[in-house]
């Protein structure tokens, strides 16, 4: 199926042979069936790779309590850090390999993939001292001297997990960027799948050594099975196999590696915050649990718009490399306007529920009360990832990740996190502080990204788009 939408300036025809023109009803109905082509399986591949740790975990429980708390911290902390990382570097890979396609330099992707590859690699290696030193690091935090060397030992054993996040990330942004994303739904699908029963019996046999040694089990398994469909041939216009062309101008895209870094890291430790402080509060046992319940709800529902950040970063880049700027933007609207859509409605879901959802997560009456209250900020943070996300998907496919980095930072951490902590803190509005700050952080970011998508002249976007590839293809061009 053909990726992109074509120039919507055609006039009208009276020709009985020549095609009727472009409506907008037609345009929106082929951009929205673009859009859920790679949003409806990306969202699927994030809920089955999400579901690996929490099925993990969830199993754990059935050890003990002191090993569910260190399995839990060890992914909140240590794994959540490597994550972001490695999840953020990747990203450069959905703007230099979208914008190849669209523009037709389908062999540098595949020399894209190995620079990413190189790079994270070698970023991985220096982040296993975190792992290490987990023991440490955690205690320094004021964790429970028990959980936190439990924890450290566990981090240990799941640093193979940090080298298979620096393979299949940029696998599955090049994959995506050829939207070929159903073969990775299927893998994903299938790996979870064996996960299940073997995890269970690892860890029934083998205990907190059995979950580490399954777990990395099925990283492994994602990587090898993705690769093994790369190399099969149904990417032979993308991929032709390892070239030293991959160690050309490293410099350049580890660049832009560490600019999408800072800015998806600023945005997803951003939340993570709220659970730290709220150990910070009176009655900070019933805080931090009522927090954790929200968050969870926020982050399962939160796959959706993953699936709405890989479309639009995917169609902004193939439409500016194609030179559409016309379409690029509108793909911004319309994608925006599918996610206000479904997170709306998971809102309204959300609120109608409020005194009901807690039940399926604690049988404590105070903290159900907490979480009932929560539900209006819990709605107004779903509510705003219906935009947010969707304007950071655009920025990727754009490659401005430099410029929403300080966005992040200003909004992020010079405004909203001191304006949470003095309203929580300070004034004692306890989690509802705290959490407002959050929103107005979120909401701050979100207006400034809306001007930047309504200001931005796309065309000049595009003149420099071809400048970059031209530069990065060089004497490759006569090559291919």
């Amino acid at each position: 199926m053909d990726n992109r939408i074509s120039d919507h300036s055609t006039p009208l025809l009276t020709n009985k042979d020549e095609k009727p023109p472009v409506t907008f009803v037609r345009k929106l109905w082929e951009e929205n069936k673009m859009v859920w082509h790679i949003a409806g399986p990306s969202i699927l591949i994030s809920i089955f790779q999400y579901s690996l740790n929490f099925v993990t975990q969830t199993l754990v429980g059935h050890i003990g309590t002191l090993e569910l708390a260190a399995v839990g911290l060890q992914n909140l902390v240590i794994s959540g850090i490597s994550f972001g990382v490695m999840l953020g570097m990747a990203t450069a890979l959905e703007t230099l390999c979208g914008q190849a396609y669209g523009a037709g330099k389908m062999r540098m992707l595949g020399i894209y993939l190995q620079k990413s590859w190189l790079i994270l690699l070698g970023t991985a290696i220096p982040l296993t001292l975190i792992s290490i030193f987990a023991t440490l690091l955690l205690s320094l935090i004021g964790q429970n001297r028990d959980i936190a060397e439990l924890a450290g030992t566990y981090s240990i054993w799941m640093i193979p997990q940090l080298f298979m996040y620096a393979l299949n990330f940029p696998m599955q942004r090049f994959l995506q960027a050829q939207s070929k994303v159903w073969a990775m739904t299927w893998i994903s699908f299938g790996v979870l799948a064996f996960h299940i029963p073997l995890s269970w019996f690892c860890i029934m046999k083998w205990g907190l050594a059995g979950a580490a040694g399954s777990l990395n089990l099925a990283w492994v398994l994602l990587v090898i099975l993705q690769y093994a469909y790369i190399a099969s041939g149904c990417c032979k216009d993308s991929w032709s196999g390892f070239s030293w062309l991959a160690f050309s101008d490293l410099l350049g895209f580890l660049r832009l590696s560490l600019e999408s870094a800072v800015m998806l890291c600023l945005e997803y430790w951003y939340l993570m915050n709220l659970i730290v402080l709220a150990g910070l509060l009176k009655n900070a046992e019933i805080e931090v649990d009522a927090a954790s319940i929200c968050m969870n709800i926020e982050g399962w529902i939160f796959m959706i718009p993953l699936g709405f950040i890989a479309a639009v970063s995917v169609r902004v880049s193939n439409e500016l490399g194609a030179g559409n700027a016309a379409a690029a933007k509108f793909s911004v609207w319309v994608t925006v306007s599918i996610a206000l859509v479904t997170q709306i409605a998971f809102a309204l879901l959300i609120f109608i529920t409020r005194n009901n959802f807690p039940k399926l997560f604690t049988n404590n009456k105070a903290v159900m009360k907490h979480v009932s209250e929560l539900a209006e900020f819990l709605c107004v943070t779903i509510f705003l990832s219906s935009i947010q996300p969707i304007l950071s998907g655009m920025a990727v496919g754009a490659g401005w990740q430099g410029a929403v980095a300080y966005v992040n930072i200003a909004a992020y951490y010079l405004i909203g996190l001191p304006a949470g902590i003095y309203m929580g803190l300070i004034l004692d509005w306890g989690l509802e502080g705290l959490w407002s700050g959050v929103i107005i952080g979120v909401g701050l970011q979100t207006i400034i990204l809306l001007i930047m998508a309504w200001r931005t002249d796309w065309d000049k976007e595009i003149q420099s788009l071809k400048k970059r590839i031209t530069d990065a293809v060089g004497s490759d061009e006569e090559d291919t």
